[in-house]
């Protein structure tokens, strides 16, 4: 099983402002400008949170928008307004132990998701978009404990306004 993370932020290091809003995001570009749709691909599950769950099941169509993977929301809910998304809650690395090995997951969004997994060296693969933003507070995309932790930059590439770095773990 590899982990990814595959986000934007800003340049201040930002995953939402302070509202949890992305109009910063959508009105700096859009994903046929990025490399989503190759990694999109290599992807079998989603995790991600509430929030992030609310922002997507905003959008048109949102029972289209993770069609090809599992998909689970933390949440304290039993149902979920879109199919192909599953409630789940509990402890986030307990949880990931139990995917298969053979699957790719990607956490989408949320620091609290992501900050255990970091914590717990779970994570192989950081693929960031930065967009040039600065939002001057908000949701940060880092909240893991301090401890020191180290990647390796795999890749650096430009997709309209955005830069992309990828990182794998040392």
């Amino acid at each position: 099983m590899s982990i990814y993370f595959y986000g934007c932020i800003t340049l201040d290091g930002y995953l939402a402002d302070k509202n949890h809003n992305l109009d910063w995001l959508y009105q700096t570009g859009t994903i046929e400008e990025t490399g989503y749709d190759s990694f999109y691909e290599k992807m079998d599950v989603t995790i991600m949170g509430k929030k992030t769950f609310n922002e997507i099941s905003n959008m048109k169509d949102p029972h289209l928008v993770y069609q090809k993977t599992k998909n689970y929301v933390f949440t304290h809910t039993e149902e979920l307004p879109v199919s192909g998304f599953i409630p789940i809650s509990g402890n986030i690395t307990e949880i990931v132990k139990n995917i298969s090995d053979s699957q790719n997951v990607w956490i989408i969004g949320g620091t609290q998701i992501l900050a255990p997994l970091l914590d717990n060296d779970m994570v192989d693969t950081l693929i960031i978009q930065i967009a040039p933003v600065l939002l001057g507070g908000g949701i940060p995309l880092f909240t893991q404990k301090e401890v020191l932790k180290r990647f390796y930059l795999d890749e650096v590439k430009q997709y309209g306004q955005f830069a992309e770095l990828v990182y794998s773990k040392c």
